[in-house]
């Protein structure tokens, strides 16, 4: 909306310019999506406190994890408000990447909406069916493939990290492998948050990573320097991205220990569903299992936990799972396990952007 606003004043000034570079608005998107979350939860965390909407703790996790009961939960309907209105302030509204991540942001989110509903309905850690929410997650990538790839005509080619050349067209399995990718990232970060300020950080530090990326594909100069594809849509990705950073900052404001609210499956399976929509609309689908390392051990050790338990007839090969638990198990305060986890996330965000050279 500002960029149609003021960039028609140049011709008045020349000082509106400013309004037609990415980067000018990557920053002052996310400045808004910042403050509009830090001012915004305040009065919805009160709202949940005097209806008693609090979070529902699992019988099975740690039992020190049962003072958290009760903590104001849903805050990522915030956060996903916050980011809705800094895009429309701060995009160009014509660009179709622009509104097919907006898509995946709120239909994700709207699943995770009604699972938290229902949790808070049933008073119980009982929201929609696993099977239920699948169903709803697949229809809506399905939605998504035929938009992107069929009317836009998007490229279904797979381009590989630390290689120039390696791109192989997998058609129309694409549409399977776009479900694996979106789902996958949306359910691994719902994995991830469990602790204070877990889950965020490694978000942010994706998007960070992404919104490097989507600049770059953006541009032609770059992506051939690289030897990237150039994707014209993808450089107002970049100002996406940098929304989603300015919102997790001002989530983690209030999600830091001890935490004031929590995001829910809004949040988590609303934001992880974007960051694997934005991986596939930048043509760099494999770099988020590098930059999202966090959220692959998470939804792994998962994955392990249960196959070994199957294996062996009830043997656990880690103390408890997602793994973060496994840590807190073993003696780690929670602050220690959020901050290290932190650090790698950072690191596997260093070598996402390494393989821009490496190739």
């Amino acid at each position: 909306m500002f960029y149609y606003l003021f960039y028609s004043l140049s011709d008045i000034s020349i000082i509106f310019n400013v309004f037609k570079y990415i980067t000018f608005r990557m920053i002052c998107g996310a400045i808004t999506s910042f403050f509009l979350i830090y001012f915004l939860m305040p009065p919805f965390i009160r709202f949940m406190r005097k209806k008693q909407f609090g979070q529902i703790v699992r019988e099975e996790g740690p039992s020190h994890h049962k003072i958290k009961t009760g903590t104001p939960t849903m805050g990522g309907f915030i956060v996903i408000l916050g980011i809705t209105v800094s895009v429309l302030l701060w995009c160009k509204l014509t660009n179709p990447f622009v509104w097919l991540a907006l898509f995946i942001l709120l239909s994700f989110g709207f699943i995770g909406f009604l699972d938290d509903f229902l949790k808070i309905k049933r008073k119980k850690n009982l929201g929609l069916r696993a099977r239920e929410k699948l169903l709803l997650q697949v229809l809506i990538v399905t939605v998504l493939y035929f938009l992107l790839f069929k009317t836009l005509n998007f490229s279904t080619e797979l381009m590989f990290p630390f290689f120039k050349k390696a791109i192989i067209n997998i058609g129309i399995f694409y549409l399977i492998f776009s479900m694996l990718v979106i789902v996958g990232s949306s359910n691994a970060m719902n994995l991830t948050d469990g602790l204070d300020g877990l889950a965020i950080v490694p978000f942010m530090v994706v998007a960070g990573v992404y919104s490097i990326l989507a600049y770059v594909v953006g541009n032609i100069k770059f992506a051939n320097y690289l030897y990237l594809p150039f994707i014209p849509y993808a450089g107002e990705l970049a100002i996406f991205c940098a929304i989603l950073m300015g919102a997790g900052l001002g989530f983690l404001w209030y999600n830091c220990h001890p935490a004031e609210v929590f995001m829910g499956d809004v949040g988590s399976l609303g934001l992880g569903a974007s960051l694997g929509a934005i991986s596939i609309m930048t043509k760099q689908e494999f770099l988020l299992v590098i930059a999202g390392g966090i959220f692959v051990m998470e939804a792994l050790s998962v994955i392990l936990q249960v196959g070994y338990f199957k294996l062996t007839h009830g043997k656990r090969l880690f103390k408890m799972a997602p793994i973060h638990h496994h840590f807190e198990l073993k003696g780690w305060p929670e602050n220690k396990v959020v901050v290290r986890f932190w650090i790698i996330s950072i690191i596997c965000g260093l070598l996402a952007l390494s393989t821009l050279k490496i190739r």
